[in-house]
Formats: C-alpha cells, sequence, structure tokens
C-alpha cells in the first residue's frame, strides 16, 4: 500500500513581486512560529533579488523533553541539554523532513523547479533545513543554515544524495551563542567540509539571533543562489 502523502503545512507566505519565480522556504526555531522570521523580508532589497516566494510554516506542537515536557511548536523533541551525545529525537527529524519535503512539492506545483528553491532555517529549523535538504534527491538553489548544526551526523554519509553534492550552503554562528555554542555548530561545519560539500562559514559577534551585518550577507547570499 502507498504511504498516504504527507499533510501540508499552514504557512505565512511573503511574495517579493508579482508571479514568483524562486521560492525561500525558512523554518523557525524552537517555540516560535512562522510569523518570527516573516519581517525579514522587508529587510531585503527586492531590487536585488527576483521575485521570490518566502514561505514561512508553522511547525506541529509537541512536548520539549528538556523544557519538562512543555508542548509547543517543535521540529522535533530535544532529549538532552548535553552536546556529546545526540540530543534530537531521529523520529521527530524524519517527520518534520518528510513535511518539509510536502512543502517542496507543493512547490513544484505551482511552477517553481527544485533548482529555484532554498531551504532555509534557523536553530533548529536550520538543522531540519540541513537534514532534509542534502539528502533531498533533486538539486536545491541553496540552504541557508543559521545558528544550528548538522542533527543524526551519525547517518548522514550514508543517507546524503549526490544531487546536492555542489549545492551552495550558507552557515552562520554567534560566538556568544549560548543555546547552541559557537564550537560545537562549528564542527558541524567542518565535519560538511570533509565531505566535499561548497560550506560558506560566516561567524558573528551575536549570540542566538541574526544580527543585521548577518542580514545583509545574507540577502547577498540569496542574490547570488537565486539568479534567473
Amino acid at each position: 500500500m502507498t504511504p498516504a502523502p504527507a499533510l501540508v503545512l499552514p504557512s505565512v507566505e511573503v511574495e517579493t513581486g508579482p508571479q514568483p519565480t524562486c521560492t525561500v522556504i525558512w523554518l523557525h526555531g524552537l517555540g516560535a512560529d512562522g510569523h518570527d522570521f516573516e519581517p525579514l523580508v522587508e529587510q531585503f532589497d527586492p531590487e536585488r533579488l527576483p521575485p521570490t516566494r518566502f514561505v514561512f510554516p508553522h511547525a506541529p506542537m509537541r512536548a520539549v523533553t528538556i523544557n519538562g515536557g512543555y508542548v509547543m511548536r517543535a521540529w522535533y523533541d530535544i532529549v538532552s541539554s548535553d552536546f556529546s551525545g545526540r540530543r534530537e529525537d531521529a523520529q521527530g527529524v524524519h517527520e518534520s523532513a518528510v513535511q518539509l519535503e510536502a512543502l517542496i512539492a507543493r512547490e513544484n506545483g505551482r511552477g517553481i523547479p527544485d533548482r529555484q528553491i532554498v531551504i532555509a532555517g534557523f536553530s533548529q529549523g536550520g538543522a531540519i533545513a540541513l537534514h532534509t535538504a542534502l539528502r533531498h534527491p533533486r538539486r536545491l538553489a541553496g540552504v541557508l543554515a543559521l545558528s544550528t548544526y548538522l542533527p543524526l551526523a551519525d547517518t548522514f554519509v550514508a543517507e546524503a544524495h549526490a544531487a546536492n553534492r555542489d549545492t551552495p550552503i550558507f552557515m552562520a554562528h554567534g560566538y556568544g551563542d549560548t543555546v547552541i555554542p559557537y564550537e560545537f555548530a562549528e564542527r558541524s561545519g567542518a565535519f560538511l567540509r570533509a565531505q566535499g560539500y561548497e560550506l560558506d562559514w560566516r561567524p558573528y559577534e551575536t549570540e542566538h539571533g541574526v544580527c543585521l551585518e548577518e542580514l545583509r550577507d545574507v540577502e547577498t547570499w540569496l542574490a547570488d543562489v537565486l539568479q534567473e
């Protein structure tokens, strides 16, 4: 029996021009929602980007172990605050990857090819962006991963798809990040480089968030990878 298709998550959408030719699917962090990064679109210069649809999905509600089991929007459960071992639950990561793939498929149905789609995310959302995009079977425009790390790294080599081996990856992290330590995220970047990925690693004098300098660099990177 063919499994039922994943339900498409409710999302906030912002279009920078009529008849978008590109899409950025941007996943929020733990406890936030799709509105979290919506205001950033207004900070981008529309003259630098092709007409682009920004899609900001809302993560499902789930209990988060490190927050005392409190139910909040989360892409996966975080089972431990210990960065020396696996922190994320594999089932939640896989479920969110399927939901992200459904969002990509919806954009395909709207006439946006994979090569004109950027998968982006912050913190937990960035982890799902990296996990899913580098396993995706068709070439994407790029991966934007902010204040995050590569989850389920122990299965990555076996599961990564060759289609996105040369896809540009922009990873940014704050030196003062106390939620996901800089050194931990930097190890993910080093791991991806060792696997031969085209990684643009950007450190910033900030904490767990997006600073103005970083936002300008993201705009420049998006303008480059979304060239028509």
